[in-house]
């Protein structure tokens, strides 16, 4: 009885182990730091509540918010009505008929507010507003991380101990991913003149942090990648099924490539996904190629490719780890910034590309892709073409991390085989069942 316990703590303790191996996503090691903040500044009290420019923040340094763009959300905690706004707007106005004369812009409990187009009328903007909702990640362009709308509530309450803020806020970003925490009174906020001779402040300030999943903004995988090489003829494909399988219950579920001309494009930019049928069925493939080996540097081609017929990436950006990177010399067609959350590592690289040329991954199709070439300079004490060191560690499209190819399958030098049994994880995994064979 003793030894039938004893073995079963051991597979608990196992299978504990086991998920140890895998990661949440919630906490990105790439972008330790990286959240959307909200900031909620009250300028001025009204006789009946108080009027407040809300920014959001995007300190994600490679995850933006594309279009449709972000959808903010939350509960009122009393009767609060929003009065009017300026650089958004609220998607429903809600039961109003209580109010006679001026009409409130919007009554509903738990308002939904999206950002204004561009070409909004001037006098319903303010700085920061009417870019349909999207904004860029930190890194790209921190002048355009950042979204503003100016609110004026009513019923609230008309000092900072009467006020109470919003709570269960909800960002679509555009779809779902972010978990929000309620909101924390911090420093009121201070601004610097268009002289930058004064300062002023707001009246009182909260902060809402928001934080993304992979895993709660969709069930499956959103990209994978394929591999090649210069020196082994195979071609590695991405994992069958890395985004999902081909449902043969149901078809039309993907479109074939052989009428992709006839295919329909009034849903540009829809949440729902129309793909090209593929084995991986991912809307996006990053295919990296090893291409030459010079004296002293060598050279590798990144294609990425979109296989959905209903969405255009603008602003996209790929994120890609390799050891290489604290010596890349060139690239050639995309912009490149270094991302080191860990000060003495520089090893990951954020890619996108060039304004008006190249930023902008079109739908599916014969222009449905983006290439580029970047040129590494050698360091003699680490290089090599062995084990598929030239291969990327990790690749993330838009923020979000692409299925690999499994390492065993990784193109090889000629004469050279992976040895699966050096492998750390085969070797626990023969160690525990030995362990019980022998108890």
């Amino acid at each position: 009885m003793v030894i039938y316990f004893s073995r079963i703590s051991v597979l608990l303790l196992f299978l504990c182990s086991w998920n140890s191996f895998i990661t949440t996503e919630a906490y990105d090691a790439l972008d330790p730091t990286g959240n959307i903040t909200i900031k909620w500044d009250i300028m001025s009290w009204t006789p009946d509540g108080y009027v407040a420019v809300v920014t959001i923040f995007n300190f994600q340094q490679y995850r933006h918010i594309q279009a449709p763009g972000w959808q903010l959300g939350w509960s009122w905690r009393k009767k609060e009505v929003i009065w009017s706004m300026v650089g958004a707007q609220a998607t429903e106005q809600g039961d109003c008929s209580k109010f006679k004369g001026n009409i409130p812009h919007c009554c509903k409990k738990t308002p939904t507010i999206v950002d204004l187009l561009p070409g909004t009328p001037y006098t319903q903007q303010i700085s920061n507003c009417c870019r349909g909702g999207v904004i860029s990640s930190w890194a790209q362009d921190p002048a355009t991380a950042i979204s503003s709308f100016q609110i004026s509530v009513g019923q609230s309450g008309t000092t900072n101990t009467t006020v109470r803020a919003p709570r269960n806020v909800t960002l679509k970003g555009p779809g779902p991913g972010y978990t929000c925490g309620p909101a924390q009174i911090v420093k009121p906020s201070k601004f610097i003149s268009a002289d930058k001779r004064r300062k002023t402040q707001a009246l009182f300030t909260w902060n809402i942090t928001c934080t993304y999943s992979q895993f709660l903004a969709r069930k499956t995988p959103t990209c994978c990648v394929s591999l090649s090489s210069f020196y082994n003829e195979t071609i590695v494909p991405c994992p069958t099924c890395s985004c999902g399988c081909q449902n043969s219950s149901q078809p039309g579920s993907c479109v074939d490539p052989k009428i992709a001309s006839v295919v329909p494009a009034s849903r540009k930019n829809s949440l729902e996904p129309l793909l090209q049928c593929t084995k991986h069925m991912c809307p996006i493939r990053v295919h990296w190629h090893v291409k030459t080996n010079y004296k002293e540097y060598w050279r590798v081609k990144v294609a990425i490719t979109n296989f959905n017929y209903n969405m255009n990436y603008s602003q996209w950006n790929l994120v890609v780890q390799h050891p290489n990177f604290d010596n890349i010399t060139q690239l050639f067609s995309f912009n490149y910034k270094p991302l080191t959350p860990y000060a003495d590592i520089n090893d990951t690289a954020m890619l996108w590309g060039v304004k008006f040329y190249n930023d902008l991954l079109s739908q599916a199709g014969p222009v449905g892709n983006v290439q580029s070439e970047l040129l590494f300079r050698k360091d003699p004490s680490k290089f090599t073409f062995e084990k598929g060191w030239g291969f990327p560690r990790r690749i993330y499209f838009n923020g979000d991390n692409c299925v690999m190819p499994s390492p065993d399958s990784y193109p090889w030098l000629p004469n050279a085989t992976p040895n699966l049994a050096t492998s750390p994880f085969i070797i626990l995994l023969i160690a525990f069942f030995s362990f019980l064979i022998l108890m």
